[in-house]
């Protein structure tokens, strides 16, 4: 179907990211360059706008926003509710679930599923990894999504998380009307990962942009890029390809998918593989690697996200991207200092810079 309110990402080009939001635009920049990246799809701006116009929305919202107070987070709190529960009163657009049903389905049949594939469903806001202003975990994404109709159901909740009390604050405190703002969603197909985790082509200790830092653990990223995990660290040196040096950490807890309840969950990981490494040196260097070429395709400092899944081709399995974004800390500075100014901190970069991403399961 060929149709304004869906895109695949493969059949993307550069004058359609506007319409994608931050985090599609980032997957089909990606594939582009030639990255493995998952198959999916774009629920697109114009879908969010057609959205809006149903049965007075866009009105409902902006009366939920009216003169709230800077800083008031139970009026935020308050006006969020409002929200979530306007966009929960509402079915989509017909010509807009239309659209995300003939393209789930046709990703159903790509990948050799009987209408069941399991996708992530993805938020996508205009206003994503903004040189100044990353949005990292502002709105919401879900796991394991299998099914049309949850699909469409978790598309909505992606949109309605455009508007929870903590995106609203955000752009409060940073002076982004919330009208500016638009929500796009990706529609992918899941990784079963068997590690994961972020990677910088910077060392966001000490903004050395000679190293290459790697958080990893077993099972899904959600749990790095949340917190809950304390991840392996491991970091390369971007010039000389070695590992200069490593932080094994027991991981006791893993984000696994329950293909019973199509659903993810938390589990915990056996004795004997608690303390192993997540990742072996030629997963490692691939990581490394990977996150280097983005840097240069890309023109700076990049925070990447991937996850590397079982594969009979692959012995160390087969490693996808899942997102790539500016690194927006160090980058603004004037000047990056030298190598080795600091000695790298046994903490992860995780929990360093980064916002806890907000899953929904």
């Amino acid at each position: 179907m060929n149709h304004a309110f869906t895109l695949s990402f493969e059949a993307a080009c550069e004058a359609d990211e506007p319409h994608l939001g931050g985090k599609c635009a980032s997957l089909v920049r990606m594939i582009r360059s030639g990255a493995p990246v998952p198959p999916g799809f774009a629920v697109t701006i114009a879908a969010w706008d057609a959205m809006l116009d149903r049965d007075g929305l866009a009105d409902e919202i902006a009366a939920a926003l009216r003169e709230m107070p800077p800083g008031d987070v139970v009026a935020q709190e308050a006006a969020a509710q409002r929200i979530a529960a306007a966009f929960a009163a509402r079915a989509l657009p017909e010509a807009v679930a239309q659209a995300i049903a003939f393209d789930y389905q046709a990703l159903c049949r790509a990948a050799g599923a009987d209408g069941d594939l399991p996708v992530a469903v993805r938020s996508s806001a205009t206003a994503e990894d903004l040189p100044d202003a990353s949005f990292a975990g502002q709105q919401d994404t879900y796991l394991w999504v299998v099914g049309t109709q949850a699909v469409l159901d978790s598309v909505r909740r992606c949109w309605a998380s455009l508007y929870t009390a903590r995106a609203i604050a955000y752009r409060d405190d940073r002076h982004i009307a919330h009208a500016e703002v638009q929500m796009a969603v990706g529609v992918q197909k899941m990784v079963d990962a068997r590690s994961a985790g972020v990677t910088m082509t910077l060392d966001p200790l000490n903004g050395d942009r000679t190293r290459i830092v790697i958080d990893a653990a077993w099972g899904l990223g959600e749990g790095v890029v949340s917190g809950e995990v304390t991840p392996d660290h491991f970091v390369v040196d971007k010039v000389l390809r070695s590992i200069v040096s490593r932080c094994i950490s027991t991981k006791a807890h893993e984000v696994v998918a329950d293909r019973v309840n199509l659903c993810t969950v938390h589990r915990e990981v056996p004795a004997e593989r608690q303390n192993l490494p997540s990742l072996n040196d030629r997963q490692i260097q691939a990581v490394a690697t990977l996150a280097r070429q983005l840097e240069r395709q890309f023109g700076g400092p990049q925070d990447v996200e991937w996850a590397i899944e079982e594969h009979p081709a692959h012995p160390d399995g087969r490693l996808l991207l899942l997102q790539c974004r500016p690194e927006t800390v160090w980058s603004q500075r004037k000047s990056a200092p030298c190598a080795g100014a600091d000695k790298v901190g046994l903490q992860g970069l995780v929990s360093s810079l980064l916002t806890p991403v907000r899953i929904r399961v």
